[in-house]
């Protein structure tokens, strides 16, 4: 579609140019020559373009000069479009003209400099036009113009096709169906029949028409039709057979046993007909798993199949299937007459028009689709010589085969007026056969400037089916298969429904339009976006604020955004930087509660739909600045979300009793209940509860968290509705007894409880997919399962944590018998010990998993030291590691693994070195060293001291530049280092590293190395010559041998892109004597027991981005003055363990200019006697953490004057408790505002 969209982009340019409104903006900003000279550019470039149209089809260097070209157009029209918002924003500024003026130019946009702007912007875009234009010249591109659309746009029709499509040419084959649905003897009670044949030939039309004749409806008790397409998804086909049938939507979280008892009650004993409508799946299993469910139906029942495939046919029936075939020569006539001649009936006894008619027809092969679509395209056609053009030219080009009817169906799209092409191309964006709303529809086609008002072309030229008015003034339609297709087909990288990781990552800047999960947003780079769209499933995720932020500084030209059902519950104030957007669609989103002012800055919003959004209670107050708003939709339905339920500990609070829960029926989704273990009369109030009633819950978590765990708090009374798929139970210590309705709830996908044993016969579950984890009985006194029940789960997909391995007996045995290399689905495997006999008889090479295994954890191996052999085989691993207690000495070499992005070691006390090859063995696999890692973590790996085994007793004496290969060996993409209480002297070397570095109780030697590399000669793979870790964004040291102040001071200076610095326990570092101004861009900054330290840095003031700054253990810091005054950007402060600090007393007005602080947080400062006056400057503070203060002994009246403060917490300082209790205290009134305060002993 890249030629259309350049063509009429260009012409909409130069509409836009040539307006009149336009030129008094041009006027205004002095850029009217300017908006000229790209005018007359625009216009040369677009008198080419008809031509470069056709010559893209066989030319893909025409075709990449016009996706280069309209790239350009693109963003002219984005700056055009700022012209029109800034000239709107202009107008909408309150005041007399005078006071406009005035408030513009002392604005950020005054005229003088947006004028400017606007026309560096504007001569960017044109000389990048010339340098397009220039290279037309070399495809000798001919000057055409388009034919007048006039015909397209204004001609009238009357529908008589378009709203129930008449079936013609198909008497006989419903006569023949109808004989098997209505005549038939079928020894099964339930007689299928399916209907086969290609694409277009009308098997829905037909089923359709034996569904709706009067004698059918007759005939049956019920009558049920279900479209299911591509996604033979059982649950989703009986919920839309029981939707069907009652004429109702269900309920979303439904679970498998309701739908099938709903089924069975419907269908159960009736005489009914079912239609399911193009099915592709050729599973026999999948297909029998739904029969079942069917065959309960009265003696004479009837299911219709239709199908594109005869291997499908046989699956679903043992009868012969109803082959279709294409419409006689006479019937395609007639139905080729109907539609083409529709309001000429002259022209259909025209000799002429016949010929040529009919010699047309014959290419449609007598499929009715392409019939349609044709017929409904030569409608537009007033001249004999445009049909012959059409003929001899556009059809003489398609091949004719069988079957393949997209290239002829092409041609009415390429016969489609400019901007209904658009329209059309746009419609990919939706799933197939899904239901479209045309009102939604038609408002995004008027969002993107595509058409003004609504138009019927698309469907009477049969580019839409099943059109009908399902509510006054609203309508619906699908599209066929096919023409999904040629939507998909004539979009090309325009558009994109993204619905996979893949998919995420490979659409690039060149998309403009895509639908797309809530948790694929984040791996979308594209940033030119001008359609994001959500159609909401059972799988969604709630859209994270990260999510929001991605989506407000990466899609700056979107003009529609549908974000409906997806879990907001707060919009940025930062929307509003969606300047561009014209339609957008928050409704059903149930926890949104308040739409920020600054929505009413989105001046060219057409369309605001906000119905089904519980709790929003009010609008914005300035929503007339809306000035171009045209669709306002705002209603209230019920919310049905509990999402977590906390007992009162205590009772002290006056907290809801669990029994509360009884009738709260409707709950569906997720429930956590917590602190369990405080009820009182438990039994009684757990059965209260009433959870087994709950059969919308699809997971339950039940979490003690502390009280009296005696036996008496029974799991068997906490039983939960057999609909249930996830179940966590956590911190119970009672009677250790696993409950008997275990066995109950056969709809468990995921099954994550912590307990001392698993229950026996779990291996039955042959179905699970998911069991998060299988706890071996440690001493078999449980009477729980046996390893071996893992044998037969070879469903089992995504992580599987098997723990208390040490405590197999025969373990050999019992380790094959677990059969983990058969469970291909397994992405995740989690091998724990857990303490028992560690005797090298429990050998790892006994668990093997299969290949296809991403990540693998093990931990507390005490054996016989070996690595397996079997891990060389595991070349897609990704993540491995490998955690205390072991007796590990060395790894085999992790190098090699092509995959492995993350490496992690902890608690390796017996580990001396990482690979037991020398490093001079090592020097010669640079190339193929750890060629993906990314992530390595060593922690706790005392006598680790070199990487490398070492090559003699001389090598620790070595000096910087030559221990053991260290001079040439690094990691060629690693981004993330960790390392903690590991003596590393000597290991590959880090230059690359652009996310976070810790060091902690290590060596600095590595460090000073990794700073001496030149990074260009050392890594082949870094391409950049910047400094060693330039482009670090966290670095964290804490008590590092050997370094000293200039050490620290000369790395920092390589660190121009930091963002978090943490610096503890760095006895020789003397903060003072260092040089911060190059760390420009840190925004947190941690400072923990340096002596050293008496007062701030005066750097520090240079920090302008910094946020958030905490202070620890310096028992030498007395006094934050004067740099602290100079601190006015920081949003969070924190101060811990500091004896000598003085926060308060005459003439300390530390927090004065503090505005923009958000949390404060004080501790453990013995001289902090009081919180004076200059509190009340906080006035944005939110936070407030005051603990182990022994000398406050109030707080003051200024405490009222903190209105946003959300969090008050005190703890350790009992001589304010008494005074703040609620309602009653002395000073309780200071802090009743507070929202959530908390007092701790």
């Amino acid at each position: 579609m890249a030629e259309a969209i350049a063509f009429d982009l260009a012409l909409e340019l130069i509409t836009k140019l040539s307006s009149r409104a336009l030129s008094q903006v041009g006027l205004c900003w002095n850029v009217k020559d300017d908006l000229d000279d790209l005018k007359s550019t625009v216009s040369t470039i677009k008198a080419v373009l008809l031509d470069a149209e056709e010559r893209s089809v066989t030319s893909h260097l025409v075709k990449g000069w016009l996706e280069k070209l309209k790239d350009v157009l693109y963003d002219a029209d984005d700056l055009l479009d700022d012209f029109s918002t800034e000239a709107l924003r202009k107008d909408l500024l309150g005041g007399n003209k005078l006071t406009k003026e005035v408030r513009l130019f002392f604005s950020s946009s005054n005229q003088f400099a947006y004028g400017l702007k606007m026309g560096r912007k504007i001569k960017i875009i044109k000389a990048r036009l010339i340098s397009i234009g220039s290279q037309a010249k070399s495809f000798n591109l001919i000057e055409r113009d388009r034919p007048m659309e006039t015909s397209f746009m204004t001609k009238k029709r009357q529908l008589t096709h378009s709203f129930k499509d008449k079936i013609i040419g198909r008497d006989d084959d419903k006569a023949a169906l109808l004989k098997l649905v209505l005549e038939f003897e079928s020894e099964e009670n339930v007689y299928i029949i399916p209907i086969v044949g290609f694409g277009g030939l009308g098997k829905t039309a037909l089923a359709q028409f034996v569904y709706n004749d009067e004698m059918v409806k007759n005939h049956f008790e019920l009558m049920m039709w279900v479209c299911v397409s591509d996604v033979f998804d059982v649950k989703i086909i009986v919920e839309n057979i029981i939707k069907s049938a009652t004429g109702k939507a269900l309920d979303q979280n439904l679970e498998m046993d309701q739908l099938q008892k709903q089924l069975r009650e419907k269908i159960g004993g009736k005489k009914y007909l079912l239609v399911l409508d193009d099915i592709w799946n050729d599973e026999w299993e999948k297909w029998v798993s739904l029969k079942e469910l069917l065959v309960g139906g009265a003696k004479g029942s009837r299911i219709i199949v239709t199908t594109r495939s005869l291997r499908v046919a046989k699956i679903t029936s043992k009868c012969q299937p109803y082959v279709l075939n294409g419409l006689s020569d006479n019937d395609a006539w007639s139905l080729f007459k109907e539609i083409a001649f529709e309001q000429r009936s002259a022209d259909s006894t025209d000799s002429g028009f016949v010929e040529i008619g009919k010699l047309i027809l014959e290419r449609c092969c007598g499929v009715p689709l392409v019939i349609r679509t044709i017929a409904g395209t030569l409608s537009f056609k007033e001249t004999k010589s445009e049909w012959l053009s059409f003929k001899d030219n556009e059809l003489a080009r398609i091949s004719q085969n069988e079957g393949e009817i997209l290239p002829t169906l092409k041609l009415s799209y390429d016969h489609l007026p400019s901007h209904l092409k658009h329209c059309f191309a746009y419609c990919r964006l939706y799933p197939k056969d899904y239901e479209i709303e045309v009102q939604a529809l038609v408002q995004f086609w008027i969002a993107q400037g595509f058409i003004k008002q609504l138009n019927q072309n698309l469907v009477e030229r049969s580019f839409f089916q099943e059109v009908e008015e399902y509510r006054i003034g609203n309508m619906r339609c699908k599209m066929h298969d096919l023409m999904h297709d040629l939507a998909e087909s004539v979009a090309g990288m325009e558009s994109s429904i993204v619905d996979s990781n893949k998919i995420a990552s490979d659409v690039g800047e060149k998309c403009r339009h895509i639908s797309i999960a809530p948790s694929l947003i984040p791996l979308f780079k594209g940033k030119k976006l001008r359609t994001l769209l959500h159609f909401p499933n059972n799988t969604d995720q709630n859209l994270s604020d990260e999510t929001w932020d991605l989506i407000i500084s990466n899609c700056r030209c979107l003009r529609v955004l549908k974000l409906n059902s997806i879990g907001i519950q707060k919009i940025s104030p930062s929307i509003c930087k969606l300047k561009r957007l014209r339609y957008l669609d928050l409704s059903r989103n149930f926890s949104l509660k308040i739409l920020p002012k600054s929505i009413c800055k989105i001046q060219n919003l057409l369309a605001l739909k906000l119905d089904g959004c519980d709790g929003l209670k009010e609008l914005p107050k300035k929503i007339e600045k809306l000035v171009n708003l045209t669709h306002l939709e705002w209603k209230l339905t019920s919310l049905e979300t509990l999402s977590m339920f906390v007992v009162d500990k205590d009772g002290s609070h006056g907290g809801a009793y669990l029994s509360e829960l009884r009738l709260l029926n409707n709950l569906r989704g997720r429930l956590e209940i917590r602190n369990l273990g405080f009820v009182k009369n438990a039994k009684e109030k757990f059965e209260a509860a009433n959870l087994k009633e709950k059969q919308h819950l699809r997971s339950l978590v039940l979490e003690w968290g502390g009280g009296n765990h005696d036996d008496e708090k029974s799991l068997e009374d906490l039983q939960p509705h057999p609909n249930l798929k996830e179940l966590c139970i956590g911190g119970w210590r009672g009677d250790a007894k696993f409950p008997s309705w275990l066995s109950l709830l056969t709809n468990l996908c995921e099954h994550c409880i912590s307990l001392t044993h698993m229950p026996r016969g779990i291996g039955k579950l042959t179905s699970l997919e998911t069991l998060s984890m299988f706890v071996v009985d440690k001493d078999g006194s449980h009477g729980g399962a046996y390893l071996s029940e893992l044998r037969l789960l070879n469903n089992l997909r995504g992580r599987l944590e098997i723990r208390n391995l040490g405590f197999v007996k025969n373990a050999k045995e019992k380790f094959e018998a677990a059969n983990l290399k058969e469970k291909q689905l397994l992405r995740s495997l989690v091998l724990e010990w857990g303490g028992g006999n560690h005797d090298d008889e429990k050998s790892l090479e006994d668990l093997q998993p299969h290949p296809n295994l991403k990540e693998l954890c093990i931990g507390g191996w005490r054996g016989d030291a070996k690595f397996p052999s079997w891990l060389s085989l595991l070349t897609n691993l990704v993540d491995i590691s490998i955690y205390a207690p072991s007796k590990f000495k060395h790894l085999p070499s992790f190098a090699q693994l092509p995959c492995l992005q993350q490496l992690k070691l902890s608690g390796l006390t017996e580990l001396e070195c990482m690979d037991n090859n020398s490093s001079k063995g090592s020097q010669g696999e640079s190339e193929s060293f750890f060629p993906s890692l990314k992530y390595l973590r060593l922690d706790n790996c005392p006598n680790m001291n070199s990487w490398w085994r070492k090559r003699s007793i001389g090598d620790s004496n070595e000096d910087d530049t030559t221990v053991m290969g260290t001079s040439t060996m690094a990691f060629p993409c690693l981004s993330s280092l960790e390392i903690r209480n590991c003596p590393l002297t000597s290991m590959p070397l880090y230059p690359s590293l652009d996310d976070k570095l810790e060091l902690r109780n290590t060596s600095s030697r590595p460090l000073k190395q990794t700073m001496k590399m030149n990074i260009t000669s050392t890594t082949p793979s870094t391409s950049t010559s910047s400094l060693p870790l330039s482009k670090l964004k966290s670095f964290h040291v804490h008590n590092i041998e050997g370094l000293d102040t200039h050490t620290l001071d000369e790395c920092l200076q390589h660190l121009a892109s930091l963002k978090t610095l943490t610096i503890g326990d760095c006895k020789e570092v003397d903060l003072e004597g260092m040089q911060w101004e190059p760390l420009k861009n840190l925004s947190h900054l941690e400072i923990d027991n340096i002596p050293k330290l008496v007062s701030l840095p005066i750097w520090l003031q240079h920090l302008v981005q910094l946020k958030t700054l905490k202070i620890h253990n310096s028992n030498g810091l007395r006094s934050l003055l004067p740099v602290f005054q100079h601190l006015t950007f920081l949003e969070e402060f924190e101060v811990t363990d500091c004896k000598e600090l003085e926060l308060s007393g005459a003439g300390i007005q530390i927090f004065q200019d503090h505005t923009s602080l958000r949390s404060l947080r004080l501790r453990n400062i013995p001289k902090c006697r009081h919180l004076p006056e200059w509190l009340q400057h906080l006035t944005n503070l939110q936070r407030l953490y005051l603990v182990n203060l022994p000398n406050l002994t109030s707080l003051p009246d200024e405490m009222r004057c903190l209105t946003k403060l959300q969090t008050l917490e005190i703890e350790r300082i009992p001589q304010l408790e008494e005074r703040f209790r609620k309602d009653i205290g002395a000073d309780w009134q200071k802090i009743a505002h507070i929202p959530n305060i908390r007092l701790y002993q």
